[in-house]
């Protein structure tokens, strides 16, 4: 077995594939950036070296410096992770010419299945049905509008090399592709350093279902079964399951001998995944295949009890498969969130910065339940522009899909961050939609689900008798320790401006007895103190993990999607309250604003121009995105204050109008 593994990689995957050769007992080395000196997969690893500046154009994609470092450390072989140069066929080839071991497949299967183009062209010669579309290169933005023309609309525009969201465009109409080609192009060449661009059918309300395989340099190949990946976002998948509730077992097993066909064809030797867009009548169509691991493959580690990338390393290392396709079987359910630095209630923009707090759930097996957590950060450690904005992956297993469920639930619950905006909310939110548990799921979910954006969820009865208890238990200590002469039996709270009398007595547990409603709920097993921002306890025999803030007057009290400012007040200070006049807020309507941090690549107006409605204003980039900021009134511009090259907060304003 290798002695020394370098990985050419950063972030979660980084640690990830540290954990599994300590386990192997194999030494490693991490290469990384001036932006991850201080990261977590640094302090882990037995040896680093610094390759380069942040953009990863000039660090983590510069092939020659990863070759040095694996001759200045005596590395055997390098993982590449996922991203970066894990689909790069002449990385491989480099890599082998220069006698060290790449751990993911041979060159050739790279380049016949990890290109997107090359794969379409593959899988048609091999009479596999594709989703329809152009398969050559696009030479500039006519051409595309040509080929989306011939098509129809609506048309995906993607990345040859692209993965993980990045590159990808839905164009509905010809301004789209006007506006979404270049785009593309742009965010393909920073983020692969491959500008290379097709087109196809964008096919409506599918499901995202992909198969994992395994294949050894012996000829072996077996199939992991299959992940659903429909729940996502801008083309990010952002909830992933397995096995998918869609298939019956004669599905999954053709859908796993056709991936497993392809990836004979091509000799694969190492882990991959054979996407497909599938029907709810459950057709299904091959879309691409992935030549390196993917992100979401703990879910395929929980339910079959397989670790891919040690698998990866003994393959690479010229050892067979352990296993035949019969010895494979699905042990339960599992689920995947993705944990973002995005801001739900902004329109999910990047939200970088640091992490103030971060306190993940505890990675446990417990009443019948399982909690990973799969990081690369710890609290302090800043999120950075330069990279993919996912801050953890949170998974869970359980014998059954609502059970898996319910522990993400209850897992998101119990998640603290704080310093930047997280997407948790969002994730508690589908966990508790009845269409989410149902299982009828398709890529269009968060557009149908929540078509005008996350704003949280209205609280539920029991959340609004939790969030009232809480506030109750915390006001009552915080008064015992600062002021027991003020303490008292009868309270009125207020959440969100809705008034309840309560009377909160202590017994074994703290009693809330709502006034006027005949009802009395037990708060017990109570673990809080002043300054802690979770508060977990049992409310009437349910457990529960809120999270919990202090105001200049309340609390803030969150409950998975639902949030409410909470008052405990006496009921003359209660009559006072409803004296005060309601707080203003600022007029911004005649300013375009910054949704994000980030760097401006174009600023198109100018002072004195005027501007309609709906037209482009700016492109802001951040973490490898670029987003296109839109006037949303008409008007003439009195100051433009920024341009192109700057680094704008959020909230900074960009135009004025007159």
């Amino acid at each position: 077995m290798f002695s020394k593994i370098l990985i050419a990689n950063r972030g979660e995957i980084a640690v990830r594939i540290i954990k599994t050769c300590r386990r192997m007992g194999i030494a490693t080395v991490v290469v990384y950036s001036e932006a991850d000196a201080d990261s977590l997969a640094v302090e882990m690893a037995d040896e680093s070296v610094l390759i380069g500046p942040a953009p990863a154009a000039q660090s983590y994609l510069v092939a020659d410096k990863i070759v040095d470092a694996v001759r200045q450390t005596g590395a055997e072989a390098v993982h590449p992770g996922f991203g970066f140069l894990s689909e790069n066929a002449g990385f491989a080839r480099r890599l082998a010419e220069e006698g060290i071991v790449f751990i993911g497949p041979n060159p050739h299967a790279i380049e016949a299945m990890g290109d997107k183009i090359e794969s379409k062209k593959f899988a048609a010669r091999a009479n596999v049905s594709v989703v329809p579309g152009h398969v050559g290169e696009i030479d500039d933005t006519a051409h595309a509008i040509h080929i989306s023309e011939e098509i129809g609309y609506p048309v995906m525009i993607k990345a040859s090399a692209g993965g993980g969201g990045k590159g990808i465009r839905v164009a509905w109409n010809r301004r789209d592709v006007e506006e979404g080609f270049p785009a593309v192009k742009a965010e393909a060449k920073a983020s692969f350093g491959d500008d290379r661009i097709f087109i196809e059918k964008f096919i409506e309300s599918p499901r995202h279902i992909e198969i994992q395989v395994l294949g050894d340099k012996h000829g072996n190949v077996v199939h992991l079964f299959e992940r659903e990946c429909s729940i996502q976002r801008r083309n990010q998948k952002v909830i992933e399951e397995a096995p998918s509730p869609l298939l019956d077992a004669e599905t999954r097993a053709a859908m796993g001998a056709q991936a497993v066909a392809l990836a004979n064809a091509v000799q694969y030797d190492s882990a991959g995944t054979v996407e497909f867009v599938a029907g709810q009548d459950k057709s299904f169509f091959f879309l691409e295949m992935n030549t390196r691991l993917q992100v979401e493959h703990p879910v395929t580690e929980l339910i079959t009890g397989v670790d891919l990338v040690e698998q990866m390393i003994r393959s690479a290392y010229g050892e067979k498969l352990p296993f035949a396709q019969k010895d494979l079987k699905i042990d339960g359910w599992a689920v995947e969130s993705r944990i973002y630095a995005e801001d739900p209630y902004r329109g999910f923009l990047p939200s970088i910065g640091r992490l103030v707090r971060y306190e993940p759930p505890t990675e446990c097996e417990a009443a019948g339940a399982k909690v990973r957590n799969d990081a690369g950060v710890r609290e302090g450690d800043e999120i950075s522009m330069f990279y993919d904005p996912m801050i953890s992956k949170l998974s869970t297993w359980s014998k059954t899909r609502e059970g898996a469920i319910d522990a993400m639930g209850m897992a998101l619950e119990d998640f603290h961050i704080e310093g930047l905006g997280q997407n948790i909310p969002f994730l508690a939110a589908v966990m508790d939609q009845e269409r989410f548990r149902s299982g009828k799921l398709s890529t269009n979910y968060i557009k149908d689900e929540f078509p005008e954006g996350f704003w949280g969820a209205a609280p539920t009865p029991f959340q609004r008798d939790l969030m009232a208890a809480v506030a109750c238990a915390m006001h009552r200590t915080i008064t015992r320790r600062a002021a027991p002469e003020l303490m008292r039996d009868d309270w009125v709270v207020i959440e969100n401006g809705d008034k309840r009398l309560v009377r909160v007595t202590n017994g074994e547990a703290l009693n809330v007895e709502f006034l006027g409603e005949g009802r009395t709920l037990t708060l017990s097993g109570i673990d809080w103190r002043p300054g802690r921002p979770v508060f977990r306890g049992v409310l009437d025999g349910r457990p529960f993990a809120a999270q919990v803030e202090p105001l200049p007057e309340g609390f803030r009290v969150r409950h998975r999607a639902a949030s409410a400012k909470v008052l405990v007040l006496t009921p003359r200070t209660a009559e006072l309250h409803e004296r005060l006049p309601p707080k203003q807020a600022a007029d911004t309507s005649k300013m375009v604003l910054s949704p994000m941090p980030g760097l401006v690549v174009t600023l198109d107006v100018a002072v004195g121009q005027l501007v309609r409605t709906g037209e482009a204003v700016a492109v802001i980039e951040a973490m490898k995105m670029q987003n296109i900021i839109r006037a949303e009134r008409d008007g003439t511009v009195k100051a433009v204050n920024a341009k192109a090259g700057d680094s704008v907060a959020a909230d900074e304003v960009l135009v004025e109008f007159a």
